[in-house]
């Protein structure tokens, strides 16, 4: 209860000016003149002139606020190293034990630096600053910040604070603390396939006296041992390694761990450059021309990534006609060039309609299915040449060949088909229109009649079911078969068409390795805060992946269906860093956030950060736990008016002096409220003028 003073004026202010100065003037006359009475008048003007200013006399009934403490639990993927986590849970439940003792003190808890809305590194303040935006800042007795030290937005100065309240930081961990940690200075993101690409990379040991240790290093490509690398601690390495395939090309990197080191998490990055074909380089190979012979062709040079080399058999040995040569406008096949010499530049031959008649020496079809084996690709479009004494599986290219020719064919209006193997291979999957039965394209009316495939893929079929499309892997090759002749229709429009080039530009680019047509594939990548797995498999069934997180926990995760041959899970992620999703010898990488998180670039428990902080406002920083584990809090001291709040063994909480108005009391003292105190000043008002007129009457 407090009692303050309020004036209350009965009439204007210039009315009750006027009348004071008047009455000024006609005292001060009387006190001049030393008239009888004069200080009696002068007395009763002064109680008229209060009686119309009307004091009232205000009663203020208040209840005081409590003292807000505010208490800061980092929950951070660091505080989960070496059982900092347990100690900061006992630590704040200790604290909020001793606070619940106090009278008037409300506690208020911030669980802050979880991982989780992707963003980099241990945020404090901003959410302390959240819980508080409703407390003014006097209020504030005192905040106290359980954590490792390694907050990454703590502000400069004491004004960025918003408050003058006392930061008191109890620290996790302990004193001496060592950790290896592998950084990656310099990676590209992009490469040339076939090229080689540098990357600089960096061994530090924190916290050890000594450096310049030899460190082994393991380097590994999508999951497969690559080099094993000697190294000295705290110099930088490079590394050269050649971009294997076009996609991701990850290459993790590995130092061995440290005897007593906090965590062997930050012992590993990961760098991953993007393979780029700098150029596609097909060989076309028609035979004689036909109706069709352009479709290769112009699909081929629609699309800028690809070198295209094309001949077409115009004239063949046994074509002697007796014009002379130099009155030939053709160009002779350079056989030894593109067969021998330069046959490992191409990416993929393609052989339309070509019919073996001696153009192409034999010893040059060893070539190629050497060139199959090494990693090579070759496309047969075959029509009746494929079945004729001429054709390609009469030559030493047959054991890379998937099916042999019977030497007949059949001859009758059929829709291509995607069989039950092609409704999951990538090449053949979603074509449109093969939805429905039969498939919205238009007919073909050729096939090709070969036995039964014992080796290969048969993704499309024809009439009576006979295979259409055969695809298979030879060693470190690729070989596709088309059985007919007659994919330009669909380019031609006939009966509506198809999607010839969706099929045939899916699959040169399946036989050139192009990883989003991988048939057997385990695939992740980030995006709004999920981690999508993807695999991609011919198998019926596929069992769950193993996703390791940034912080070194496992997870098991089972595959959904989302498509015929695709299966796929969505996991919300909450840690930013590299996840690590594993399926027997398959290995698929996915980074979270930040390329280099900001949380365990160095995860050792420190007072560098937030120790400017505590001293600016007069606050305190310790460990919360001795070396073994033991809690070891300071006390808690209530301070009221004084300038301290810390001391070598305790910490104090500003106790406010905030309260809030439950209501006024107006009390006037010259009227309207039937107290002593208005009838003392109407027994005053009225003997005053009483005595004047005595005085002056005498």
């Amino acid at each position: 209860m407090t009692w303050s003073l309020a004036l209350e004026p009965l009439l204007p202010a210039w009315l009750i000016v006027a009348a004071g100065v008047l009455s000024v003037l006609l005292v001060g006359a009387g006190i001049l003149r030393r008239q009888r009475g004069a200080w009696l008048r002068a007395a009763a003007g002064l109680i008229l002139f209060l009686a119309l200013l009307n004091p009232v006399a205000l009663r203020e009934d208040r209840d005081p606020l409590p003292t807000v403490v505010a208490l800061v639990a980092d929950a951070s993927a660091s505080q989960s190293l070496d059982g900092r986590d347990e100690v900061t849970a006992a630590a704040k439940a200790e604290l909020e034990a001793r606070l619940a003792e106090f009278r008037n003190v409300e506690v208020r808890l911030v669980d802050a630096g979880a991982p989780g809305g992707m963003v980099d590194g241990t945020m404090l303040f901003g959410p302390l600053g959240g819980a508080l935006v409703d407390v003014p800042p006097e209020r504030l007795g005192a905040v106290m910040i359980l954590s490792d030290g390694q907050v990454h937005d703590a502000p400069e100065t004491v004004e960025g604070l918003g408050h003058s309240a006392p930061v008191h930081v109890l620290l996790s961990g302990h004193d001496g603390e060592i950790d290896r940690r592998l950084v990656i200075d310099q990676s590209p993101r992009f490469g040339i396939v076939g090229e080689n690409q540098t990357i600089r990379f960096r061994v530090l040991d924190d916290g050890v006296a000594e450096t310049g240790a030899t460190v082994r290093v393991n380097v590994t490509r999508d999951g497969n041992p690559l080099s094993s690398e000697i190294v000295s601690a705290g110099e930088v390495q490079e590394f050269s390694v050649d971009i294997a395939h076009g996609g991701a090309n990850i290459l993790e990197f590995e130092a061995e761990p440290l005897d007593g080191e906090l965590t062997e998490i930050n012992n590993r990055a990961v760098a991953s450059i993007e393979g780029i074909r700098e150029n596609l380089r097909v060989l076309l190979v028609s035979g004689e021309p036909h109706a069709g012979e352009r479709t290769w062709r112009n699909l081929l040079k629609s699309d800028a990534a690809v070198d295209l080399v094309h001949f077409t058999i115009l004239r063949p040995p046994e074509k002697q006609d007796g014009t002379p040569i130099n009155q030939l406008s053709l160009i002779a096949f350079p056989t030894r060039e593109l067969f021998s010499e330069k046959i490992d530049e191409f990416d993929l031959i393609i052989f339309d309609r070509y019919q073996h008649r001696g153009v192409l020496p034999i010893l040059y079809f060893d070539n190629i299915a050497r060139y199959v084996r090494d990693g090579g690709a070759v496309l047969i479009a075959a029509g009746p040449d494929y079945m004729d004494d001429g054709s390609l599986y009469n030559t030493p290219l047959s054991p890379v060949l998937p099916v042999a020719p019977t030497g007949t064919m059949t001859e009758t209006p059929f829709h291509a088909d995607v069989t039950a193997e092609g409704e999951r291979h990538p090449v053949t999957r979603n074509l449109e229109g093969s939805e429905s039965d039969p498939p919205h394209w238009g007919r073909w009316f050729r096939l090709v009649d070969v036995e039964e495939p014992t080796e290969g893929t048969v993704v499309m079929s024809g009439a009576e079911d006979k295979p259409l499309l055969v695809l298979n892997r030879v060693e470190e090759g690729r070989v596709a078969l088309l059985l007919s002749d007659h994919a330009w229709l669909w380019a031609r429009g006939y009966e509506g068409g198809g999607p010839h080039v969706d099929l045939l530009r899916r699959l040169a680019h399946w036989l050139m390795q192009e990883p989003d047509l991988e048939e057997e594939a385990l695939r992740a990548s980030a995006r709004a805060g999920e981690l999508v797995i993807e695999r991609q498999t011919m198998a019926e069934e596929t069992p769950p992946v193993l996703v390791r997180t940034p912080s070194g926990g496992e997870e098991t995760v089972l595959l959904q269906v989302a498509e015929p041959g695709l299966w796929r899970a969505t996991m919300p992620v909450d840690e930013i860093g590299l996840y690590r999703i594993e399926q027997g010898d398959r290995r698929a990488f996915a980074h979270v956030g930040a390329a280099n998180p900001k949380e365990f670039i160095d995860a050792r428990s420190t007072d560098a950060v937030l120790a400017p902080i505590a001293e600016s406002t007069g606050g305190r920083i310790a460990r919360m736990a001795e070396e073994d584990g033991t809690l070891d809090l300071p006390r808690i001291v209530p301070i009221r008016g004084g300038s301290a709040f810390s001391g070598s063994d305790w910490i104090g909480v500003r106790m406010t002096e905030a309260s809030v108005l439950k209501g006024i009391v107006r009390v006037p003292l010259f009227g309207g409220y039937a107290g002593p105190a208005a009838f003392l000043a109407l027994l005053v008002l009225l003997l005053l003028p009483a005595a004047t007129w005595f005085r002056e009457g005498r």
